[in-house]
């Protein structure tokens, strides 16, 4: 995103804040869609973002839906039923029958347990109006999600025998970040023995919902392969290698989302202490994610926006925004854990600045400890050269979600 308009978002909005660029979600889109090729399908985890999600309804094939929360969102914003993919590790009985009466058979349903798919095989006998459910019971990597190989195939078995049951597919994940194609390679090489395993049993698979878990590069000096245009030719080419010839889809969200988001927050303190320069944002680790990151340990992507950009007038800093230092960057909580930048360095930074981090558009806004110490909630935008600035949130008071009165 241009510098120019980071420096309109804040002044019309202030900090600490969340930018989303659409155009450059839309980019990226179409970047992985066809990197991938035209035989693979993209779903988005809209819990990478969920402010993201009516426009990834509208650029990916689907989106995948882990939480009644996260199917009020689309629910809310009319995403087509068709569009849904219904996920979680947990479903409650209620909510399955909730989503049930409302999408029916138009969505498809991942089964994470044996009792998941006895609620599904209760409420097509009770519901036969509402044609065939399409199923895709999830095959385990090894952890609390999906069902081990047994499992699976015989519910899988158990599906060919219920009329208003169709086990459209399976499920697959097993992490995120996954930077090297071998790992990629190595588990689609699995998932064709499994596919093959079930064909011998005359068990007709005809489609694959792979979490992928594509590597984002959030930090300088470090690459992901899977994430380039080689690694996404590569992972094409693993596709069709396969002996199972089905139909795959791919599920994604920091991949998608990551690139999009800048987050914004501003110099309200500078120190120097035992020689370690000291700064002080309005923001913090509960707003901040990246994943690897270890108190601030790695550099992020990082630009400063002057103080100017800051006052209504433009006042003359003492440095003149010239000085180049080594900085330790922390948030506002009280806990030795609030470390954004360990080792920075930095020009211009001073107190009034803006701090500009990047590829913030995936978990950050959502994966923080957003009520430790009861600061507010950041604000929300997003912007497109079509659509110009969309305010989704403004700044948000915690300390009554924290109290008795």
């Amino acid at each position: 995103m241009r510098e120019e308009l980071l420096q309109e978002a804040f002044r019309k909005y202030g900090t600490p804040l969340y930018v989303f660029d659409l155009d450059i979600l839309k980019e990226q889109t179409e970047r992985i869609r066809a990197g991938f090729g035209p035989g693979i399908s993209l779903c988005y985890a809209m819990k990478a973002n969920p402010f993201l999600t009516g426009y990834m309804a509208q650029w990916a094939d689907r989106i995948e839906v882990c939480s009644m929360g996260e199917f009020r969102i689309c629910r809310r914003l009319q995403v087509p039923s068709e569009k849904l993919f219904i996920s979680g590790v947990m479903k409650k009985r209620d909510d399955i029958r909730e989503i049930l009466s409302y999408c029916g058979n138009k969505c498809a349903y991942t089964v994470e347990s044996p009792l998941h798919f006895q609620y599904f095989a209760e409420w097509s006998e009770e519901h036969p109006e509402d044609g065939v459910l399409r199923l895709y019971p999830r095959l385990t990597s090894g952890n609390q999600f999906g069902m081990d190989e047994d499992t699976v195939l015989e519910i899988l078995k158990k599906a060919k025998e219920l009329p208003g049951i169709k086990a459209e597919g399976i499920h697959y994940f097993s992490g995120t970040q996954k930077k090297n194609l071998k790992r990629h390679q190595k588990e689609l090489a699995y998932l064709d023995e499994f596919l093959k395993k079930a064909a011998e049993e005359q068990i007709d698979v005809r489609c694959l919902e792979y979490g992928s878990g594509t590597a984002v590069p959030y930090f300088r000096d470090k690459t992901a392969e899977t994430f380039e245009e080689a690694g996404l030719k590569g992972f094409q080419d693993a596709v069709k290698g396969m002996q199972w010839k089905g139909h795959v889809t791919v599920e994604l969200g920091r991949a998608l989302a990551a690139m999009c988001g800048y987050y914004l927050t501003k110099v309200e303190d500078t120190k120097t202490s035992d020689g370690i320069h000291y700064c002080i944002v309005d923001g913090g680790c509960h707003q901040l994610n990246y994943d690897g990151q270890i108190k601030g340990m790695y550099e992020p992507y990082v630009k400063v926006l002057p103080k100017e950009v800051s006052v209504k007038v433009a006042e003359v800093s003492e440095n003149k925004n010239t000085e180049e230092k080594t900085w330790k960057v922390c948030g506002s909580l009280c806990t030795l854990n609030d470390v954004l930048c360990n080792e920075i360095t930095l020009k211009g930074l001073e107190k009034g600045a803006i701090l500009v981090f990047e590829r913030t558009g995936a978990y950050s806004a959502m994966e923080g400890m957003a009520l430790f110490l009861s600061h507010e909630l950041p604000g929300v935008v997003l912007y497109s050269e079509e659509e110009g600035w969309i305010r989704a949130r403004v700044q948000q008071e915690t300390y009554k979600l924290n109290m008795v009165e």
